[in-house]
């Protein structure tokens, strides 16, 4: 099993709001692989619940690293990466 990791920082003036973290949370559950994401230094959550994603309580300048496990983990990671940012 393949893992892939990826870090961005968050641009968005607002951060990870309702409408992001739906998104994301989204695309890490329909990716059919396990994905968590963590904020700086914290510990991971797991990426395909909204609430867990909103919880970090991501901010505009904030850095966020997402773990993804399983089979094309390097795509998938790539795709979450870009979900985050297109937002």
């Amino acid at each position: 099993m393949a893992t892939a990791t990826r870090s961005t920082v968050i641009n968005d003036p607002v951060g990870i709001h309702a409408r992001p973290a739906a998104q994301f949370a989204q695309a890490a559950g329909a990716s059919g692989c396990t994905v968590t994401i963590a904020k700086g230094d914290g510990a991971p959550v797991q990426a395909d619940l909204i609430l867990s994603v909103m919880g970090l309580g991501v901010k505009q300048g904030d850095t966020v690293e997402i773990t993804v496990e399983g089979d094309n983990a390097e795509a998938v990671a790539d795709e979450l990466i870009n979900t985050l940012l297109a937002v």
